[in-house]
Parts: structure tokens; C-alpha cells; sequence
């Protein structure tokens, strides 16, 4: 099992390098780096590849409306070469909140967009000319679209490798259906071990059962946060305000995916209390009423033997990846935490 962490959204480039300067002494997997409506994660990830040498390097995600097929192609074979074929490409859909509300980009057809951009990016790295006629995306765009100039081109430089992994963020069935059968890793977001079965099981198998061979097995990557201690009572407040931000405020109410995906872990109820609160504007009632339960399923926080005994719940659940969140105070208790996480796994 390969282990991970995510970097904050507000981290800065210089002091988050030393950091995963760091984290690469002492054993860690991979870093990954996020995009919501902070710094670009593609700078961040560049300035980490010159100041690395064997930690593997992901987005996570880059939110595939921000950038055209073509860039997103383009932007992980410049990072695989940078990095020395260290890089792996996290992608997603984001959601409407911030596609629409940021970057003023109509929020539509995720699925066909996340396929056919998986589709150029492969065919981009295999140096084809781009020639793609999709329903979301036509390359080179037809003469009655544009200039008629258009003509097909193949990527100038020669990639590193022209298999860079595709990681794919999805939540809905089909979403995940799709990443099973396309993609090289899935991040599903709140993962619980013991009813993802439950939750995504199907979907998985019937994309599992369109997957080509030459994809291999799926790399499940789950992104609980992280803290070893014998007072989670106190560490697990730490975790509520994100859950209460995703499941409470992150779309309208039955147009939140995260809202939907508790409510599919039993805490139907629950869920719909945490929304109501939060679009009321009533966020600290929303936070308290995120359950315990629900935090330790979804966390690895309590004791070394309690924490132990999670790590093989999500190893039987079938994550192949644990990209955690650390909860600690600084980054000396950060790198110690992950080094002792990562002795913890082996």
C-alpha cells in the first residue's frame, strides 16, 4: 500500500518544499497537490519536482473544465519530464459552485467531458495528431466553427512516458462505472470502508468488467485525515468544519453530491440536518451536528492499535493508496506523524 499526503490549499511554494523535502527522507509515497480556487496546483507541482528526486508528484485534482483536452495534455507531459516520470495526472468534474461560480464556465456533461479528455490526453502523449470529433470536443474544430485554419497537430516534444497515470475524483454511479473502466486510479472523496462495498460496488464491477487489460488493476486511492492519539475527542473537531463545508455547502440542496453520498452511508438524516444549518447561515450549529461516528469511519484518529486496525479496514476495502491529511500543529509534527504513518503500513 503506497502512502500520500495532500498539501494544504494555502501552503507556500518554499516552505511546503523543505517540507516535502522532508517527507521524501522519510519514506513517503507521493504528494499530492490540490486545485479548488487557491494558487494553481501546476506551479506548485513544478517548483516540488525541482526540489525532489523519487516522491511521486499528483494533481489533485485539476478540474477538467479549467483547461482545454489539449493543456491538460500538454501540462502533465511538461510535468513528467520536469519531474523525471514522476507524475501522476488527478483529474475531476470539481462541481457547479466552483466551475460556475469562479471561473464562469457552464457546469455541464462531466461524463462525456471526462472521457473524451482522457482519450486526447492519451492520444496527445503517443505523439498522434489530434484529431478528435466528440460531442464535447472537436479537434481540429471544424471550419464551420471557426477560421477553417485549423489542421491537425501532434505534441513537438517527445514525452517522458506516453502512459502517464490518469487518477479520476467521482462520486455518482456512473461517474464511477466510467472511472473503473478508463482510468489507472479512482479518488472517491469520505471513503468508509465498511459500506463503500455497499455504495459503490456495483458500479465498480460493471466498468471493471469493460476495463482493458493493459490498464491493470485499479489503484484506489482514499483520503482520510491522519492523527495518532489517545484524546481523538480532541482531534475529531478538527475534521467536522471540511465535512460540514462539503456536505453542507457545496451545492444546492438536492444538487450536492457529498450530501448524497452520506446520505448513501446511512446518515440520511444527519446530512440533511448539517445542510439545512449551513445554507441557513447557522455554520457552527452545521459542524456540531456532523456525527462522531461518521468522523472516525472516514478518519484514521485514535491510539497507534486503533489507528492500525483502520489501515487494514481500508486495505480490505481495496485502497491501494492512503494520501492523508495530517492533523499537526506544524510541519516538524507533520513529517514525524507521516514517517511514523508510514512505518505503521510497511
Amino acid at each position: 500500500m503506497r502512502v500520500g499526503m495532500f498539501l494544504n490549499y494555502a501552503g507556500g511554494f518554499r516552505e511546503v518544499a523543505d517540507e516535502v523535502a522532508e517527507l521524501e527522507r522519510a519514506g513517503v509515497d507521493l504528494i499530492a497537490v490540490p486545485e479548488a480556487y487557491s494558487f494553481d496546483a501546476v506551479s506548485q507541482l513544478g517548483f516540488l519536482a525541482a526540489r525532489t528526486s523519487r516522491i511521486t508528484l499528483a494533481s489533485g485534482i485539476l478540474q477538467l473544465y479549467t483547461r482545454t483536452p489539449s493543456l491538460t495534455a500538454m501540462t502533465a507531459a511538461g510535468l513528467d519530464y520536469v519531474s523525471g516520470g514522476r507524475f501522476e495526472l488527478g483529474i475531476g468534474a470539481s462541481g457547479p459552485q466552483v466551475i460556475e461560480g469562479f471561473h464562469g464556465v457552464r457546469y455541464d456533461a462531466p461524463l462525456g467531458r471526462t472521457r473524451e479528455l482522457v482519450e486526447i490526453c492519451r492520444m496527445t502523449w503517443r505523439r498522434e495528431p489530434v484529431v478528435h470529433q466528440g460531442k464535447q470536443y472537436r479537434i481540429p474544430l471544424p471550419a464551420a466553427e471557426g477560421t477553417g485554419l485549423g489542421k491537425p497537430l501532434k505534441l513537438i516534444n517527445h514525452p517522458v512516458r506516453e502512459r502517464i497515470p490518469i487518477t479520476i475524483a467521482s462520486l455518482g454511479p456512473k461517474s464511477v462505472e466510467q472511472t473503473a473502466e478508463i482510468a489507472d486510479g479512482w479518488m472517491p472523496m469520505f471513503f468508509h470502508p465498511e459500506r463503500a462495498a455497499a455504495v459503490w460496488g456495483d458500479a465498480l464491477a460493471a466498468g471493471t468488467a469493460k476495463r482493458a487489460p493493459e490498464l491493470g488493476t485499479l489503484d484506489v486511492i482514499a483520503s482520510p485525515a491522519l492523527a495518532i492519539t489517545d484524546r481523538p475527542e480532541a482531534v475529531m473537531p478538527l475534521v467536522k468544519p471540511q465535512l460540514a463545508l462539503y456536505v453542507g455547502g457545496m451545492g444546492a440542496r438536492g444538487r450536492n453530491f457529498y450530501n448524497d453520498l452520506i446520505g448513501r452511508y446511512g446518515f440520511e438524516s444527519e446530512a440533511r440536518r448539517i445542510q439545512d444549518l449551513y445554507l441557513d447561515g447557522r455554520k457552527e450549529e452545521a459542524i456540531a451536528a456532523v456525527p462522531d461516528e461518521l468522523v472516525r469511519a472516514i478518519s484514521l484518529i485514535g491510539p497507534a492499535s486503533e489507528v492500525a486496525e483502520r489501515i487494514a479496514a481500508f486495505r480490505d476495502a481495496g485502497v491501494s493508496t492512503l494520501t492523508v491529511t495530517p492533523l499537526a500543529r506544524d510541519s516538524a509534527e507533520r513529517v514525524a506523524l507521516m514517517s511514523a504513518f508510514r512505518a505503521m503500513v510497511g
